[in-house]
């Protein structure tokens, strides 16, 4: 935690000085190997990071970054989100960055957009061996931070007609990633053009997505 922390605070003066306005800090998304689409959902995360600025006053710098799972840049985010269809690989080297990233205070979203359950599941055992994915409850703090959701994560679009699940990895007694399936939170979080999603959808889509940053950056 303490070397995120310090990155955070690197990250913070340099904003600073390069905008003119002081952000809090940065999230990213995480460029992944193995042919899968990690660059989907293209106006997800800006619009999440301005409703949390607007309705948390979280701060948030207003762009995404991308980081790689094996770069040293990974430790200068709080908060890393990953999506996409389709196969993801992660090198031995990218297993161990992502190890430490996580052990130290860092946090993972992982949004299967559909079709990368059985790579996501295969590569994160890879990072932690000794733990598997749990369902989390509906009192996790996760699901009760400023928005309230009694039955757990919204449904924003169907696929094989389950109901969608929150799976977490849960680290030394700390939630280090959770995973959101049969979901498409971050297609919830896309402009509205994009899928003609009703608002009520996408304002639900929002603020699950907003309950897991306030969580990764300040519960968690």
């Amino acid at each position: 935690m303490k070397r995120i922390l310090f990155t955070l605070l690197g990250l913070t003066a340099v904003l600073q000085l390069s905008y003119g306005q002081q952000y809090a800090y940065k999230i990213a998304k995480l460029k992944y190997n193995g042919g899968g689409d990690w660059y989907a959902n293209k106006t997800s995360l800006p619009n999440l990071i301005k409703f949390a600025n607007a309705n948390l006053r979280m701060n948030i710098f207003p762009e995404e970054d991308i980081v790689e799972p094996g770069s040293p840049d990974l430790f200068s985010y709080p908060f890393v989100h990953m999506t996409g269809h389709g196969n993801v690989t992660f090198s031995d080297a990218d297993v161990q960055n992502m190890r430490r990233y996580l052990m130290s205070g860092g946090f993972l979203h992982v949004d299967d957009n559909y079709g990368m359950d059985k790579f996501i599941r295969r590569e994160m055992k890879k990072v932690f061996p000794e733990l598997n994915f749990v369902e989390l409850p509906f009192n996790h703090p996760v699901y009760q931070q400023r928005f309230k959701f009694a039955t757990g994560l919204p449904k924003v679009h169907e696929h094989d007609g389950k109901s969608p699940q929150g799976f977490g990895l849960i680290y030394q007694g700390r939630l280090v990633c959770f995973y959101s399936y049969e979901c498409d939170l971050g297609n919830g979080w896309e402009d509205q053009s994009v899928y003609n999603d009703p608002e009520p959808i996408r304002q639900q889509a929002l603020r699950m997505g907003a309950n897991l940053l306030q969580y990764a950056t300040t519960v968690n």
